[in-house]
Parts: C-alpha cells; sequence; structure tokens
C-alpha cells in the first residue's frame, strides 16, 4: 500500500476529486494549507501599502491505494490538475506499513 500526498491550486481540487473517483477512489483526505517552493510568494497592495504573502494557499489532498493503483492516480491528478505554470504543485508517494478501519477492525487492503 501506497500513501498518496498531492499539493496543488485550490481551484483544482474539484476536477481532481472527480478524476479521482472516475478510476474508484473511494476517499480521500482533503486539507487546506499554506506554503511555497519556486514559486516564492508574491506582493499585494493593502491601503497603499505594498507587502510580500509568503505563503500561497493550497490543497492537499491524501489517499492510501494498493500498491497497483499507484500509477493510475498519479497519472489523474497530473492530467487535471497541470496547468503548465509555476507552483502547479507535488506529488508525493510514502509506503504504508499497516491500516486499521476503527470501526470494524479490518486491516490492511480491507480497510481501505
Amino acid at each position: 500500500m501506497k500513501k498518496i500526498e498531492a499539493i496543488i491550486k485550490p481551484f483544482k481540487i474539484d476536477d481532481v476529486r472527480e478524476a479521482l473517483a472516475e478510476i474508484d477512489v473511494s476517499g480521500m483526505t482533503v486539507s487546506e494549507v499554506k506554503g511555497f517552493g519556486r514559486q516564492k510568494g508574491h506582493t499585494e497592495l493593502y491601503r497603499g501599502a505594498e507587502y510580500m504573502v509568503d505563503f500561497l494557499p493550497k490543497v492537499k489532498i491524501e489517499i492510501v491505494v494498493k500498491q497497483e493503483n499507484v500509477e493510475r492516480c498519479i497519472e489523474a491528478i497530473i492530467s487535471t490538475a497541470q496547468t503548465g505554470k509555476i507552483g502547479d504543485g507535488k506529488i508525493f508517494v510514502i509506503p504504508v506499513e499497516r491500516v486499521i478501519r476503527i470501526r470494524t477492525g479490518e486491516e490492511d487492503e480491507d480497510a481501505i
């Protein structure tokens, strides 16, 4: 099993969710996060004063899938979240040792 964490632009979340649903991803966790990478940030004007916004709003999607579904999930995220502009985000793939569904006690792939 693998955990896929994707950091994407907020306006892309609905498209990504729909693309993942089409390939039978049954659940995900979505968090509003802030951060920066090469995009660095930007300046904004507020009441006549310019100031630097270092952390940009992003959305983090977390899903756990079977090993054989990892590439399909990555392709779905890239094809829907990519704009071709700086700040499109990142995808991280992390090994998962164990999963337990609290309600039933099911474990590992049965618990996904």
